[in-house]
């Protein structure tokens, strides 16, 4: 039988770069050829030779009531009918900038764009356009998209600034970016003392996902709020992943409740907010987004921000997820998983934790949760290969590579957990 996957990747390799057009999804990490995706449903999809996967992907997050759901369809394809993009205002625009707004009431504005590298990008302009000030913090781990400036891994010591992780990202454009150890508060304190009156913000993924599933802990990120407040800085959430996926009031909400008083200055969001289509967005305080073109001097914009289909999705999306009882039962499936992994390893005698947030969860074949990117590097990188491959296998589709986190979509059922675990548990038993 003639593996259509393989055909279609070696045709796509003659005309995209790589065979793929983002490059995790190469299997270059874990090696083998890419699934090509034919149709999904529910918690499942099926590849080019007809082979059924539990699907832990989610499109990367934003499937968080699994692959056509009858009220987002339906959205959608009305949307649909009436037009794909105008290139002027609409109502929905607003029901869905409102929706945002009900849930996570940091921001009091919100300006929609197309993805989240361009949320990202936008929100560390406006940083610096309402502070005046160039410099900001990053952290080694945290992934913010591939706008140059946010594209910098940690540089030769504190006192310097990073250093570009890509060809043709000049060593200029990054001068202004200091990259930290995640949940290192002895650096944290080191770089305001040194550089605490030219610092724009500090951008942090309050639960990293690209680096599998690291949360910041609490006096870690209490610290971060108090050094931006004592020094003006803003501190920027990037909760692309994590927005509507670990909680209705997103990573923030979680941590407002272990921190009194807790907020964000500005928030970046993506992923589900626009339930599979190309939308994302950056939000804050009205007297900061009115810093924004065309009140202010901040320039962004974007011929098809707010599209029309994409509201349309997002706002279904949001409509569904926030019924009553929903985050409940995410949670819980989701718990019933990373639960069932740990005990299926433990009883393989493999190291291994996880932790889990909502819908969102990670592991690391590490005896403990790792806490910062050196940490995550640490685990075995061809044991984790020869789990996907088991896992793969046996239909069960989590992300091609070490450091990305996974997702539990309202569709999967406790029979796909219970499977998923099963497969699992064979797979360990080889390692």
């Amino acid at each position: 039988m003639t593996d259509r996957n393989q055909a279609l990747f070696d045709r796509a390799a003659q005309v995209i770069p790589g065979g793929v057009n983002s490059p995790v999804r190469a299997f270059r990490a874990v090696g083998g050829t890419p699934r090509f995706v034919q149709r999904a449903q529910g918690a499942y999809f099926w590849d080019a030779n007809g082979q059924k996967y539990i699907d832990y992907i989610g499109s990367w997050g934003p499937m968080i009531l699994g692959h056509g759901h009858p009220a987002v369809l339906e959205a959608v394809q009305k949307a649909a009918l009436d037009g794909f993009s105008f290139g002027a205002p609409t109502e929905r625009e607003i029901e869905l900038a409102e929706e945002i707004l009900k849930h996570v009431p940091s921001m009091e504005m919100v300006r929609l764009v197309s993805s989240g590298t361009e949320a990202g990008m936008s929100a560390l302009r406006l940083a610096r356009g309402a502070t005046g000030r160039s410099k900001f913090i990053k952290f080694e781990g945290c992934y913010h998209g591939h706008a140059d400036a946010l594209l910098v891994k940690a540089g030769s010591g504190l006192a310097t600034f990073g250093n570009p992780t890509s060809a043709g990202v000049p060593p200029e454009v990054v001068r202004d970016t200091l990259v930290l150890e995640y949940n290192n508060i002895e650096q944290l304190e080191e770089a305001f003392a040194l550089h605490g009156k030219e610092l724009a913000c500090v951008m942090i993924e309050p639960i990293a996902g690209n680096m599998n599933f690291v949360r910041a802990s609490v006096p870690f990120m209490k610290r971060c709020r108090e050094l931006c407040s004592q020094h003006g800085a803003l501190l920027v959430f990037d909760e692309v992943m994590s927005g509507f996926r670990v909680a209705l009031g997103s990573a923030q909400s979680v941590y407002a409740k272990l921190i009194p008083g807790f907020k964000p200055d500005m928030t970046v969001l993506g992923k589900v907010i626009g339930g599979g289509m190309p939308l994302a967005a950056f939000g804050g305080p009205r007297e900061i987004m009115r810093q924004l073109a065309p009140t202010g001097p901040v320039y962004q914009a974007g011929t098809l921000s707010g599209n029309p289909v994409a509201t349309a999705c997002g706002l279904a999306t949001l409509r569904e997820i926030a019924k009553p009882g929903f985050w409940e039962a995410l949670s819980a499936r989701t718990q019933s998983l990373v639960d069932g992994l740990k005990n299926a390893a433990a009883t393989a005698g493999v190291p291994f934790s996880a932790d889990c947030q909502g819908g969102m969860f990670g592991f690391f074949l590490l005896p403990e949760l790792a806490q910062n990117y050196a940490q995550v590097m640490t685990s075995d990188s061809p044991k984790f290969n020869k789990l996907f491959h088991g896992l793969l296998d046996g239909g069960v589709y989590i992300a091609p590579a070490l450091y990305e986190a996974g997702f539990v979509s309202a569709a999967h059922t406790e029979a796909d957990i219970a499977e998923t675990v099963r497969v699992a548990g064979n797979v360990f038993k080889t390692l």
